[in-house]
């Protein structure tokens, strides 16, 4: 059985483009991606903090220190410039494999600067309640 699990996250990236008459995709900025585990062409789960549109798409890394968030595409018409996007990317594990793993969510600023990487821990399952004895 594998399981599905967070890998990595943007939480709170602004929307700097949207542009319709691209092939398709998310731009990201370079260093985004490397302070997040985000990797080019990786398939990304993005989510409209403020209007609840949810799509999935593929990255292209944009110019380093750029902040740079461009939706491309038919998902171009789901957002606006300036929105606020979550940006996450899952991965298939065994059980035991996702007991040791640790997703990265990185938090970025107005700017779409980093401000903090949290790691999260492994997903291990709670303990068996104890048997009552009578």
């Amino acid at each position: 059985m594998l399981l599905t699990l967070l890998r990595a996250k943007i939480h709170g990236a602004i929307i700097t483009q949207a542009n319709r008459d691209y092939v398709g995709s998310i731009t990201i900025d370079r260093n985004l991606l490397a302070k997040s585990s985000l990797l080019p062409n990786e398939k990304v789960l993005v989510v409209d903090i403020h209007n609840g549109a949810r799509f999935e798409t593929y990255i292209i890394a944009g110019e380093a220190g750029a902040g740079v968030i461009g939706v491309n595409g038919a998902a171009a018409h789901l957002v606006k410039p300036g929105e606020k996007i979550i940006i996450m990317a899952f991965a298939q594990m065994t059980p035991e494999q996702a007991a040791d793993h640790e997703a990265r969510v990185l938090l970025v600023d107005a700017a779409n600067r980093p401000v903090r990487t949290l790691v999260l821990s492994g997903a291990r399952p709670p303990p068996r309640p104890k048997k009552r004895s009578r």
